[in-house]
């Protein structure tokens, strides 16, 4: 059974002859551990998409399923817990805050949702370390790389034990060398520890990293391929026919 699950899955702004239809009766699923990416041009829908999904917004009609939860159906309340425990964000720009350490940016959600603030930090510690950051616990995010604090966010998102990730373009803030190294700990997050990953992006050649990849234009899911695990060597080849194929 599909961890995320939509159906008919429709978001219309507005009213009358201005209603725009950003989002156009849309079905897809996404497994436990594995990583989808979403592809096509600007205004396609792929960010209604991604806050649909995160409950961020709500749909004109139809509905999501995650875990077994119709978001539809819950009040906001309700939204809040999901979103708190069962779902991580990771964000383009990282969203940190400045003045904490890598440590406590990555301890917050369990401290927001009323944890004991040492063990929140315990756990954080221990993800850090699972993303690489063991020797920069203390830092903050002025002291750290713009890949390094994607790794903080990435810890931040995983620390409550979510089933889903949700990835906004993110590496779209960073060079090439650590835009793969986020997409490779990605698809870590799907393969070795099980979470379902799904990730808005731009760049053929991180889209390159999912399973599968899912192609929007204008509201509407209009393709899928699901892909082979690919080697370093013949990554790029996968990214130019995605090109073609994003076209």
């Amino acid at each position: 059974m599909p961890l995320i699950q939509t159906e008919n899955l429709t978001k219309v702004y507005g009213k009358g002859e201005t209603a725009v239809v950003a989002l156009d009766h849309v079905n897809m699923s996404v497994n436990p551990g594995e990583v989808v990416a979403v592809m096509g041009p600007s205004g396609c829908g792929k960010s209604t998409l991604l806050h649909l999904l995160g409950g961020l917004d709500r749909p004109t009609e139809g509905h999501v399923l995650i875990d077994g939860s119709m978001l539809s159906t819950l009040s906001d309340d309700e939204l809040t817990q999901i979103r708190r425990r069962k779902i991580g964000f990771v964000f383009q720009f990282f969203n940190l805050i400045p003045i904490l350490s890598a440590v406590e940016n990555a301890a917050l959600p369990l401290v927001l949702d009323g944890q004991n603030i040492t063990q929140a930090k315990e756990k954080a510690s221990e993800w850090l370390r699972k993303v690489g950051l063991g020797s920069r616990l203390e830092n903050r995010p002025d002291q750290l790389s713009a890949g390094q604090q994607q790794r903080v966010a990435i810890a931040r998102a995983l620390i409550t034990d979510p089933v889903l990730v949700l990835a906004d373009e993110p590496t779209g803030n960073l060079d090439s060398r650590a835009s793969d190294e986020i997409a490779s700990l990605l698809q870590q997050v799907g393969k070795e520890w099980g979470r379902a990953v799904l990730m808005v992006t731009h760049d053929p050649r991180i889209a390159a990293y999912a399973d599968r990849i899912i192609f929007l234009k204008d509201g509407k899911m209009v393709n899928e391929t699901h892909l082979e695990a690919q080697s370093e060597g013949n990554r790029e080849l996968v990214a130019n026919q995605l090109r073609a194929l994003a076209r």
